[in-house]
């Protein structure tokens, strides 16, 4: 008996118990798409989370105290855990962040792995009005024109300000989407005037929408030189951040070291609790990362527990099939058919099984992948594809062994007496 033959029979074995094969093959078919809407899911996830981490550059360090009561507009800072140090234990010399540390960290020949350093502060409770129309502001930085590059802020339209806003303290600013349309609408703000806590501030540009960010509205933010918001808003207290930006991704950690040193130097610190933290941009996204590929790596096998039931399925669904079939091996036994024969047949209807479960899989999984699960757009990953379809068919040839083994070895006399 040839393979055309074998295939034939299996075919028609299959097609004799259509609702029970449709059943069997649904096991598989959920199985399959489990994992790869999973796999998806989770690849989906990384991506939305390195993409959040590269808007505030790959290459930037952020500076930030790392204790409370920071004066002078510094209390909006961030407050992420970063390598420069932890915050436990006795410090006798904590010092707030200042302008002179940020001008320290600008030594080319202490720190030639720094491109720019950008001190900033924020201005809390910041309310800004046009017109009838007003807006609290959910970040107001006052910073240096560096800054924009440093963080990934780009101008969509106008431009940013220049050094020389800076040395004349001048009152422009520099608005996020989503201030732009809850004050302006769709008026050009570009160059109106706009009063922020009774000050008056010239908008000289927008910035590219960013999106939100978790909890956080990436373009609910205006940015304006530092001096004009320290005389105006802040007051001229400590710094809440230092944003420094690397020369290169690749000598972001030499201009941590760098920075640390001289920190630590200008602090007095001599331990290893320093006043200050230093976020990584470049060191959170290789954490991010791996954690990321160990969340999708564990959905891929509590989707995979799908794809095992699915063989114990198929396993059922074979023996009731040689029992029902067993008068049927007898004879074809007994007229001459060998044993690999029928053993050929049984594990061909158990691959077809799988095969079909896991094209209907890929296929349902791949539909899926075109809608956003739980917020997440899913990315879809060729070789989990390739993988949960190989699986499948590997279920299909595993579970079904047993049951054709089984009826291959059974003897024509004991079949042809079966009821």
């Amino acid at each position: 008996m040839n393979q055309v033959e074998i295939l034939r029979f299996a075919l028609r074995g299959l097609l004799a118990n259509k609702m029970r094969s449709a059943l069997t093959t649904l096991g598989i078919l959920i199985g399959v798409a489990a994992v790869i809407l999973l796999v998806a899911v989770g690849e989906g996830s990384s991506r939305s989370i390195q993409q959040n981490i590269q808007r505030l550059g790959a290459n930037t360090l952020t500076i930030s105290p790392s204790f409370s009561g920071g004066g002078g507009g510094g209390g909006g800072g961030m407050r992420a855990p970063g390598a420069g140090g932890g915050n436990t234990g006795p410090r006798t010399q904590a010092r707030q962040l200042s302008l002179a540390d940020a001008k320290a960290l600008t030594d080319t020949t202490l720190a030639p792995s720094v491109r720019s350093v950008s001190p900033v502060v924020n201005a809390s409770s910041s309310t800004a009005a046009y017109g009838a129309a007003s807006h609290a502001i959910s970040q107001f930085v006052g910073t240096y024109p560096s800054y924009f590059e440093a963080v990934n802020k780009p101008v969509a339209r106008g431009t940013y300000f220049f050094n020389d806003d800076v040395l004349a303290a001048r009152k422009v600013v520099v608005l996020g989407q989503t201030v732009v349309e809850e004050l302006f609408g769709a008026v050009d703000p570009i160059g109106k005037q706009i009063s922020v806590s009774g000050v008056p501030f010239t908008v000289v540009g927008v910035l590219k929408e960013a999106g939100s960010s978790g909890m956080q509205d990436a373009d609910d933010v205006a940015i304006a030189p530092l001096p004009a918001v320290q005389q105006s808003l802040s007051g001229f207290g400590s710094l809440g951040q230092i944003v420094v930006q690397a020369t290169s991704a690749e000598t972001t950690t030499s201009a941590q070291a760098e920075v640390t040193a001289i920190l630590n130097q200008r602090h007095g610190i001599t331990n290893d609790n320093p006043d200050f933290r230093i976020l990584n941009q470049a060191t959170l996204q290789e954490t991010v990362s791996e954690a990321t590929g160990t969340f999708t790596v564990l959905l891929a096998a509590v989707a995979a527990i799908s794809l095992l039931v699915g063989g114990i399925g198929i396993t059922n669904i074979m023996l009731v099939t040689v029992t029902e079939r067993t008068r049927e091996i007898g004879i074809r036994k007994a007229i001459g058919a060998p044993r690999s024969a029928i053993l050929g047949q049984f594990l061909m209807e158990a691959t077809l099984l799988s095969l079909v479960g896991g094209l209907s899989g890929v296929l349902v999984a791949f539909v899926g992948t075109r809608f956003t699960i739980a917020g997440i757009e899913p990315v879809l990953v060729p070789s989990s594809v390739v993988l949960a379809l190989g699986v499948s068919l590997g279920i299909g040839l595993f579970f079904g062994s047993y049951p054709a083994n089984r009826a291959a070895k059974l003897r024509p006399i004991q079949a042809l007496r079966h009821e």
